[in-house]
């Protein structure tokens, strides 16, 4: 009985010191799960709110497991963003038995489904890296705005303009990657990676994609899935394939050996930047600046 008053004696003492942390606070804490969707809220609610990135920069969401202290940072925020379409996969039941307690916006819900690429059926299928294509990113993050207001009605003047103004840099730089991707198009070029993250990419800017992995990082390339894509990268004349930060490049290293073996050099060039930012205060430290750093990247690397 002493054990057991002890234990609810601490448990309470935490949960007392969780909300008087809570109330002190002189701002609202947002809790988003990637640095990549941290970046754009930022840009939206500017200093109405703290906002904290779960998974810190140069960490694979696709094998991320939330830790005691994501998960008292999570339940101990003012509002939960999260990405969904299953990036957070091994978090998505953390999500659901938040959702009874917890003030929550899922960014993604609202993408028209014609819009979404899938490689099956399944709802697992579905290809989350939908802020490769920076309109549909733009979508997702508008919805954010939107939801935000919902949450904190005071903010709508503030949210509303601090979207406008984002927004209108995102559609510049869509712009700049349709400039520079058409002449990767007239060399003949493809972009090759390490895991199928590229897709949505592709298809906006109208550039061959191929990945080595699928969709998630837990997926294996088989030898057919090597030997077909050095085929493809010797037929075409590809000059460079990329290497992704979050991933070990021993797999994609093995395709440059194996055009190496049919007497055609290529470059392994990057590390692109996939499922996170760069770290803080880099060039590709934010949004913007990470789709520059890769658009710049593969173009020297497939044009020299």
């Amino acid at each position: 009985m002493r054990n057991y008053l002890l234990i609810l004696t601490i448990s309470l003492l935490s949960f007392a010191c969780k909300f008087e942390n809570k109330e002190e606070r002189s701002k609202p804490q947002i809790v988003a799960t990637t640095s990549i969707l941290a970046d754009g809220i930022r840009n939206i609610v500017g200093e109405n709110a703290d906002v904290v990135s779960l998974m810190p920069a140069g960490v694979d969401p696709h094998l991320y497991k939330a830790s005691v202290r994501d998960l008292d940072l999570l339940q101990n925020a003012d509002l939960v963003i999260y990405h969904g379409l299953f990036l957070e996969g091994k978090m998505t039941e953390i999500f659901e038995k938040l959702a009874f307690s917890q003030n929550l916006i899922n960014v993604s819900e609202e993408i028209p489904q014609d819009l979404l690429l899938r490689s099956g059926p399944e709802a697992h299928s579905v290809d989350p890296h939908i802020w490769f294509d920076v309109s549909l990113w733009s979508l997702a993050l508008e919805h954010g705005a939107k939801e935000i207001i919902k949450w904190q009605p005071e903010w709508k003047s503030v949210v509303n303009k601090n979207t406008e103004d984002y927004l209108s840099q995102l559609a510049s730089l869509h712009q700049d990657n349709l400039t520079k991707v058409a002449q990767l198009r007239q060399a003949n070029q493809a972009l090759i990676t390490a895991h199928d993250a590229f897709s949505y990419f592709g298809r906006a800017y109208d550039l061959e994609v191929l990945g080595l992995q699928g969709l998630s990082t837990l997926s294996e390339p088989g030898l057919r899935d090597l030997t077909g894509l050095v085929s493809f990268i010797v037929e075409r004349n590809i000059r460079a394939v990329f290497a992704e930060q979050t991933i070990s490049p021993k797999a994609i290293e093995a395709v440059v050996a194996g055009c190496a073996n049919q007497n055609h050099e290529i470059k392994l060039a990057g590390p692109l930047y996939t499922d996170s930012l760069g770290a803080p205060e880099s060039p590709a430290g934010t949004y913007i600046g990470m789709v520059k750093t890769n658009v710049q990247v593969i173009f020297e690397s497939l044009t020299k």
